[in-house]
């Protein structure tokens, strides 16, 4: 596929229905890198992991966002996530915390398919920036639905109608719209935001947490996945870029230990500072934490909540 082809088909979010589309997506942008469709590849100035692909005119010489070379596959090492990857998922719940090729496998492989569909819509008009950053959380958002799915366990996307008791007595309803309401026969289990980044976010993601706390005057784990938390920053000297960090540690700890913990935070990219801050290594983990332990200990530890569902996709 050529970047036209490529960048018409991310732009419509009814091309990514199951697992399968997103595999061949990313396997044909893969391609499409090998085959010398980029004017060039930029390598960061502070954070030398970090490239940013240039298109050619087709492209309007677009520069992309900044993709992490130690998670990203390349077409050449691509048939991991053909191959590998979707076993590994399925298996997940028997993978050790030993096994770090497997995790990896995982970790890298979400990280490769989405950035893949992002770097593609980066290619879009700069007028049209909004359209592309809407409909690459969209499409991660599904992605990880459909990924928990695989896995034989019941997740939607959609509003849960929260009961707001006094005296035990249910005085009315509040509903809030989730990106993940993951349940077991029914029983809300625990309930999830998807995000590329926590940028502009983060405070939502607690404050949803402590307000279906006090309304029903329950517990319910609440979880955050990220993407990552870096963006493009330009430096002084033309061409030369490097990358911002997104992520604001200073909330993150505020929040958490004055207004309550999330029960899980993940991402696929993690900061440095999220594996050596003794207070952010201890919320914070990488992705196949979420696929291979936590998520399984929520399905199997959580009460849970009968909660009115409306579906939304």
């Amino acid at each position: 596929m050529n970047l036209k082809e490529l960048l018409h088909f991310a732009s419509d979010k009814a091309n990514f229905q199951d697992l399968q589309a997103y595999l061949r997506f990313c396997r044909n942008y893969l391609e499409f890198i090998a085959s010398g469709g980029l004017q060039a590849v930029i390598v960061s100035q502070n954070e030398q992991q970090y490239r940013f692909y240039q298109y050619k005119k087709d492209g309007s010489f677009n520069i992309t966002r900044p993709i992490n070379a130690n998670l990203m596959y390349d077409a050449e090492s691509a048939f991991r996530i053909t191959s590998e990857f979707l076993p590994a998922i399925k298996a997940a719940r028997d993978i050790p915390d030993s096994d770090s090729q497997s995790r990896a496998v995982i970790s890298n492989s979400i990280y490769t398919i989405q950035q893949t569909i992002g770097a593609a819509l980066d290619a879009l008009p700069a007028g049209k920036s909004n359209t592309a950053r809407k409909i690459n959380g969209d499409l991660f958002e599904r992605l990880i639905r459909l990924l928990i799915v695989a896995l034989g366990v019941d997740c939607t996307t959609g509003t849960v109608s929260i009961p707001v008791q006094i005296d035990g007595v249910e005085q009315f309803r509040m509903s809030y719209q989730h990106d993940l309401i993951i349940r077991f026969e029914e029983v809300v289990k625990a309930i999830g935001s998807v995000k590329t980044s926590s940028k502009d976010r983060l405070d939502k993601i607690f404050i949803d947490k402590f307000l279906y706390s006090k309304l029903t005057e329950t517990s319910l784990p609440h979880v955050a996945i990220f993407l990552n938390d870096v963006q493009r920053k330009n430096t002084k000297k033309a061409r030369h870029y490097g990358i911002n960090a997104t992520f604001l540690p200073g909330h993150f700890k505020g929040y958490t230990v004055k207004l309550n913990p999330l029960d899980g935070v993940y991402y696929c990219d993690i900061r440095p500072n999220m594996a050596t801050d003794p207070l952010l290594k201890q919320h914070i983990r990488t992705i196949d934490h979420f696929f291979c332990t936590d998520l399984w200990r929520f399905l199997e530890q959580t009460k849970g909540a009968q909660l009115k569902v409306a579906q939304t996709e």
